[in-house]
């Protein structure tokens, strides 16, 4: 290609005697001569000191900028947000978690866009600019690769952020004192990277790998290791090749795509939110994809790994024996991936994968096709008259497949908290939390706190919880989340009473209140919506956009023309 088709959108912004004042700007932060005829390429950062996810990204994001420059281009690096859910779980900070999301992706979009970047390298590390990287890259369609910053190594006896929440409910239990809960505490979380299961950040980084938007085991790196620097640094050299090629993200993210990455994650046992940001991401890439799938791919996957929250494994024990990529050779030898999608190496998947060796002998952590950890999706998609627009449960199959319980409502996560950690909640419950869905909270808070209490009061397999809300990828249990209609749209959740019956059945795939049709229309005609302390700022014009947590929560633009 010639030089100018090269720089396809940079040319814009510096050639001409009319541009000589954005040359002038550049110069001053660091743009030489020869500079202005090279493709520019923008790594957007997610690097902040909010949270150990992504404290390390400045010097990969440097790093990906030197590598651009080596390969023929100009790197120039930006930053974007973070915001920390394992801060911010359980309080009214965490309405803003699922908005980052959005905020991300538009932040992305609009600093690649004005700048003019012919090619584009995000880095994320936390769980919500992840798929905001990938959102940004698909509205913007200039060739782009997605790196992850990597996950946390082990804390002091394998602990991670979910030993902490769990630790808390031991706590209100009586089963471990005041000065074991601040060992736990203090030696959790040793560094840098990522929640350390298959919770959603690792989750969504093996997504985003299946999609064929990041490099070879870039979701199965260390946060520091030698191994993610030079993942940052091929990460670049890849957005240069994919330049010369003019190989763009929605020529990679298809439909078919989306499927293999729908397949991974369940072989992987990944988090729900995959659900939610795999939606989202299709729908900026054009691309129909709909609750159905996750239930016609989940009928023939099974699951594979071992992985915690429901296994024993934490991600740096899958890294050692090799990632996730012997695991997608594996499923595509057995047909459950599509070989012929298109990646960012410029390559097929099949031939990505054609020299991938196996796991070695003896591992337990990733099972053979014969003796799956479960023969179909433990991700459960789940209809009735709860939820006639869906509701997304994380069934590991441990915990059974079908629960019937007793309501016990509450209208805020706080509140269910308490009621667990106070033993209110007992053996046959079925807590309900409503209010929490993408309007009603507004933002979609994440359940963590009040599941992990279930667990660390023992009470996992004798107490069901379901939502509008959602889970963390470190939930576990027989838990409901995404039910839709929300309850501040008046969705039937928001007309349970405390002593109805529910029903949740995963073999079914239903979720029903043995409630007749009668009672729940008289309810309804004196239900009345709460007042929301939200009046003004980012959490109300939030609310305003948000879709359907069964349509990925994404924010919908007004229609005016």
């Amino acid at each position: 290609m010639e030089e100018k088709e090269l720089r396809r959108y940079s040319r814009v912004v510096v050639d001409g005697d009319e541009q000589a004042p954005s040359r002038a700007m550049l110069r001053a932060v660091g743009f030489s001569e020869d500079d202005f005829k090279r493709p520019q390429v923008g790594v957007a950062s997610t690097w902040s000191m909010v949270t150990p996810c992504n404290m390390h990204i400045r010097d990969l994001a440097d790093a990906a900028a030197a590598s651009a420059d080596a390969a023929g281009g100009k790197g120039v690096v930006f930053n974007t947000i973070s915001v920390s859910d394992g801060i911010s779980m359980g309080t009214p900070g965490m309405r803003y978690s699922l908005v980052s999301r959005e905020i991300i992706a538009d932040s992305i979009e609009a600093v690649t866009a004005a700048e003019g970047f012919d090619g584009l390298v995000t880095i994320g590390g936390c769980d919500k600019n992840m798929p905001a990287c990938v959102m940004a890259m698909a509205r913007l369609n200039r060739p782009s690769v997605f790196v992850y910053g990597g996950t946390i190594r082990p804390g002091t006896n394998r602990r991670d952020i979910v030993s902490v929440f769990e630790a808390v409910g031991a706590k209100s239990a009586g089963t471990i004192s005041d000065k074991e809960l601040l060992e736990v505490e203090q030696t959790a979380i040793p560094g840098p990277g990522a929640c350390g299961g298959m919770y959603t950040a690792n989750t969504m980084a093996s997504a985003i790998e299946a999609l064929g938007m990041s490099l070879a085991n870039s979701s199965a790196q260390e946060a520091v290791s030698a191994a993610k620097l030079q993942d940052c640094q091929r990460a670049a050299e890849a957005v240069v090749n994919l330049i010369k090629l003019d190989i763009k993200p929605l020529d990679i993210m298809t439909y078919k795509a989306f499927e293999n990455a729908i397949s991974v994650v369940i072989a992987l046992g990944g988090s729900t939110n995959a659900v939610l940001h795999l939606l989202a991401m299709a729908r900026e890439a054009q691309v129909p994809l709909t609750l159905e799938d996750f239930t016609r791919i989940g009928a023939r996957v099974p699951v594979l790994a071992d992985l915690k929250p429901s296994g024993k494994y934490l991600m740096s024990e899958l890294i050692e024996i090799g990632g996730i990529q012997p695991l997608m050779k594996r499923m595509l030898d057995a047909g459950f991936l599509h070989g012929d999608c298109l990646t960012v190496t410029g390559k097929t998947l099949a031939e990505n994968l054609a020299d991938v060796a196996d796991y070695p002998d003896g591992q337990d952590i990733v099972q053979d096709f014969a003796h799956p950890i479960k023969r179909d999706s433990h991700l459960a998609i789940l209809y009735g008259n709860v939820a006639p627009d869906g509701a997304v449960a994380k069934i590991s199959g441990k915990e059974g497949l079908r629960f019937e319980g007793t309501a016990r409502i509450y209208h805020s996560e706080e509140l269910a908290l308490q009621a667990i950690l106070d033993g209110e909640v007992i053996s046959g419950d079925v807590i309900v939390i409503r209010y929490e869905g993408p309007k009603g909270a507004p933002g979609m808070r994440e359940m963590l706190s009040p599941t992990s209490a279930i667990m660390g009061k023992g009470l996992g397999a004798e107490v069901a919880l379901i939502t509008d809300g959602r889970f963390s990828g470190g939930s576990h249990g027989f838990v409901v989340g995404h039910v839709s209609p929300e309850a501040a749209v008046g969705g039937p959740i928001a007309l349970l009473e405390d002593g109805d019956k529910l029903v949740i059945d995963a073999e079914r795939k239903q979720i029903n209140a043995l409630v007749s049709d009668e009672v729940l229309a008289e309810r309804r005609k004196r239900w009345q919506r709460p007042k929301s302390s939200v009046t003004g700022g980012t959490l109300a014009k939030y609310r305003s956009q948000v879709s359907s947590a069964s349509e990925g929560a994404v924010t919908v633009p007004d229609p005016w023309d």
